[in-house]
């Protein structure tokens, strides 16, 4: 192809509103151009960017045995209603009505309808498994769009659906896609780890993140160096630093600590280490009528060491917690305490609440405690001797740098990650069984799917690339998902009749073998064109000027490479293939 053929917009600077690299970068080259927030016009050389990645998923999807069809954007809302998200998947779901005033969703997922195309087309074990899959628009009304496509309202997603006789058979779909996705995200050319994640409001029994390495990544990713061993640090376990409790060596005394409301400034106060405090947060859960009125609340401490943090996706899976909590108010924390937060402690308090201690907590002694009196804080203080031992021990902390990994095998290092991909197990539970899914077993019994379920961002793929392949002059593409593998670059296409012709032959010799290549025909000068395309991001350059030709060379030169190779001008195509294999 040929620059002229295809439309190429860059911008010196990026719009004010553009917050991290990708963003910045994406718009500066003129891949995407903002119609409102979170909502994104792709223009031609962004668009074959998607087209590439989408390329790869059809090949590796197809491979692993899955069937693409294609759902739709719009879906009735009795379908939600039948799972219950149309009331629980909360402000995202965009909520339309027709004409008629019928309710209708704009899906950010596809797992009811899905559901329903299996319920009526899989009638028996003999047509198990089953993987559908599609490429497909997606919207979730986000609060505050942000990041570009990182974090949009309308965005591109291939998901994937197994339906299974028995969970077997289901680990073994899941296993599957793992395995595809693990050959995708290779073949992307992008440093990546898959990790165990929680299963958020996909629901679900199991599933596993696919997260690209990069600095401004928003999740949090727990690795062990030494094993295989990663998971969202949401997930992560979190071990009990101490193997066993201490006796008890000091006697509980009340301290003043005036104006020191956190762990971090008693700490200091008293000279001791900040890992000899504890951290009191109180949760509240209310028990509802089915008029929804609240008929009780109970107060929860949750205790972790100072320099630990609470994990809220722990705590919401505990007995009592899983059903829904919310941070307790003020007025709830001055009734059961009598004091205000940053004085607040498991000893004495005024109403009974249950007491949920960490492990790394259960196993402290002689720790420091808020005293329910402002500016007070309890020294000393021991389990069982000081106060009842808690109502229940769990690990509800986020790991952190250093801990010792759950497998045994070294300790936990901590990086940041942009989720890309993400497979589930489902199980029964969630989509079969309260939508009457079913197939018929060997003896003519109803029984309802497995099933599983598998995303990608494609759209979100472009961002978390450029997050993690970019330098100062512009983006960095992997070969496999650039706009164009090769760009030539001639010097005075217009005014010299020698380099234009030598650079249309090697751009139609370059087509020949298959390589994706554009001739930049434009007549910009050349400082002006080499900026545009590293700006672009074209892993491959290849220079013809007439002094080149007349000593019978071109320059070819890396994206990442800071001088050129100079090669023989009738022999480029070879070195530009085994540059482009590397």
């Amino acid at each position: 192809m040929k620059a002229s053929q295809t439309f190429v917009s860059t911008l010196k600077e990026a719009p004010a509103d553009a917050e991290i690299v990708s963003h910045k970068l994406m718009m500066r080259a003129g891949l995407i151009k903002r119609l409102s927030a979170g909502i994104y016009s792709y223009m031609p050389l962004g668009l074959r960017v998607i087209r590439k990645v989408e390329a790869i998923i059809r090949e590796e999807m197809d491979r692993a045995g899955a069937v693409e069809l294609l759902m739709p954007v719009v879906q009735p809302a009795e379908l939600w209603q039948e799972t219950g998200r149309f009331q629980a998947y909360g402000p995202e779901l965009m909520r339309v009505k027709d004409r008629h005033q019928r309710d209708f969703v704009i899906q950010p997922t596809s797992e009811e309808v899905i559901t329903d195309i299996a319920r009526q087309e899989l009638r028996s074990y003999r047509q198990l498994p089953r993987n559908f899959y599609h490429i497909q628009t997606k919207f979730r009304d986000e609060r505050r769009p942000r990041f570009g496509i990182m974090r949009g309202r309308e965005f591109t997603m291939k998901d994937a659906y197994s339906f299974d006789r028995d969970k077997e058979s289901a680990l073994r779909s899941y296993q599957g896609m793992f395995e595809a996705y693990k050959r995708i995200f290779d073949r992307f050319g992008l440093q990546y780890r898959a990790v165990a994640a929680d299963t958020g409001a996909i629901g679900g029994d199991a599933s596993h993140e696919f997260q690209v390495i990069a600095d401004t990544g928003e999740d949090a990713i727990a690795y062990c160096p030494g094993s295989d061993y990663a998971a969202n640090v949401e997930l992560a376990e979190a071990l009990p630093l101490l193997a066993a409790r201490p006796a008890p060596a000091q006697a509980m005394v009340r301290t003043p600590t005036p104006g020191k409301a956190t762990c971090e400034d008693v700490a200091e106060l008293l000279g001791l280490p900040l890992a000899g405090t504890v951290k009191s947060l109180v949760l509240a859960s209310d028990d509802k009528d089915e008029s929804g009125a609240v008929t009780k609340t109970t107060l929860w401490l949750l205790l972790v060491r100072g320099d630990h943090g609470l994990n809220e996706v722990k705590a919401g899976k505990l007995p009592g917690l899983k059903d829904g909590f919310r941070f307790a108010t003020a007025a709830e924390i001055a009734e059961h305490f009598g004091c205000k937060p940053g004085y607040l402690g498991p000893v004495a308090t005024r109403k009974p609440v249950q007491v949920i201690a960490d492990r790394t907590v259960a196993n402290m002694a002689d720790f420091v405690c808020g005293a329910n009196e402002a500016d007070f804080h309890l020294t000393g203080v021991n389990w069982g001797r000081d106060l009842p031992e808690p109502d229940l021990v769990a690990d509800i902390r986020n790991v952190v740098a250093g801990d010792p990994s759950p497998d045994g095998r070294g300790e936990l290092a901590i990086q940041r990650g942009i989720e890309v991909g993400h497979v589930f197990y489902l199980g029964t539970k969630k989509y079969s069984e309260p939508m009457g899914a079913h197939f018929l077993d060997e003896s003519g019994k109803p029984q309802p799917f497995q099933m599983g379920c598998y995303g990608i961002g494609v759209t979100r793929l472009l961002g978390a690339a450029i997050e993690q392949n970019h330098d100062e002059r512009g983006i960095i593409w992997p070969v496999s998902m650039a706009p164009f593998s090769v760009v030539v670059c001639p010097i005075g296409y217009e005014r010299s009749a020698q380099v234009r012709e030598a650079a249309d032959a090697l751009h139609a010799q370059l087509q020949t073998a298959g390589i994706d290549v554009v001739l930049d025909d434009r007549g910009e000068r050349p400082g002006a064109m080499f900026a545009d395309w590293e700006l672009i991001g074209v892993p491959l350059r290849v220079v013809i000027s007439e002094r080149g030709l007349k000593a019978g060379t071109v320059e070819v030169q890396g994206r990442r490479d800071v001088a050129a190779a100079v090669v023989a001008s009738d022999q480029a195509l070879a070195p530009i293939r085994e540059r482009l294999a590397a």
